[in-house]
């Protein structure tokens, strides 16, 4: 909003308009452009650029090639973004099971100790990974009931991450808002409770189902702690923990780092791309609910 010479901004600050702040704003502009889209376009550069030397990094392009992605290839990379799909497919189908299930027994139902549930799940994510790593690993090398050891197995890293504080408390709270009637109408129509389940409340979900999607899928993708408490060789290792060992090989230059980075960058890219609208659909409904 215009004040005279004066602007107002969405904060309720004003700012004298003039040549200095136009200046001013477009070099606060450019540093604002250059801090966020600098590292990737210096990713793009050296993982399509001839990279001269390992310890030489520039922004400006020299040459195109498609080398560093064949050297990185060469290095098993497509082996360990393979697993990396698996661990992150299955992780995150149990995730989203058990975030709808536990969140509509939150949400819809009343039992005792509810509360109690609800505090202990939300209590998992004020718990560093760190702290959490030798229990954790305790447990994958002998699984309570079944005596299972998952350690140098890939169920290692999926069942972890199957369940998540995060996805239950944003699913628990979209299904409150829910009204209640829609269920109720169904039960009158002889609808049981799997029905209104699937066929009611899910659909309601769609847009909170993309929302715990997306930063599900970039939680289980971007997971370095826990493979790297479970695997026990390399052919084991996603694609996070096999750039660990490319940065510490001496004979991989820079350049075949990059590409392999860009090649773990893509997946979540394309994964929010697909599902963008039902991800901006359920902040839109969240600040409306709010």
């Amino acid at each position: 909003m215009r004040r005279g010479n004066r602007t107002d901004t969405a904060l309720g600050l004003s700012y004298p308009r003039g040549p200095l702040t136009r200046v001013l704003r477009i070099l606060l502009h450019t540093v604002v452009v250059v801090i966020f889209a600098g590292p990737l376009l210096a990713l793009l550069v050296g993982a399509f650029g001839e990279v001269t030397s390992p310890t030489e990094f520039t922004l400006i392009p020299r040459g195109f090639t498609l080398g560093n992605f064949t050297r990185a290839i060469d290095r098993d990379v497509l082996l360990y973004l393979l697993n990396s799909f698996v661990v992150v497919g299955g992780g995150l189908l149990l995730q989203i099971a058990v975030s709808v299930s536990a969140s509509y027994a939150l949400a819809r139902k009343r039992f005792p100790g509810m509360r109690l549930v609800f505090l202990l799940i939300l209590s998992t994510m004020m718990l560093p990974e760190e702290i959490l790593a030798i229990p954790l690993s305790l447990v994958l090398a002998d699984v309570p009931v079944v005596h299972v050891n998952l350690i140098g197995s890939l169920w290692g890293m999926i069942l972890p991450v199957a369940a998540w504080g995060f996805s239950i408390l944003v699913m628990t709270e979209f299904m409150k808002e829910i009204p209640v009637e829609l269920e109720e109408s169904a039960r009158i129509d002889g609808a049981g409770e799997l029905r209104i389940f699937t066929a009611i409340v899910l659909p309601l979900c769609r847009p909170a189902l993309g929302v715990i999607g997306i930063f599900g899928f970039t939680m289980i993708w971007d997971q370095y702690l826990l493979p790297l408490l479970v695997a026990r060789d390399a052919g084991q290792f996603t694609l996070p923990l096999a750039l660990r060992n490319l940065r510490s090989d001496e004979e991989v230059g820079l350049g075949v780092l990059l590409a392999a980075s860009l090649l773990a960058l893509l997946p979540s890219v394309i994964a929010f791309l697909a599902l963008q609208r039902q991800f901006m659909k359920g902040l839109t409904a969240g600040a409306v609910k709010g």
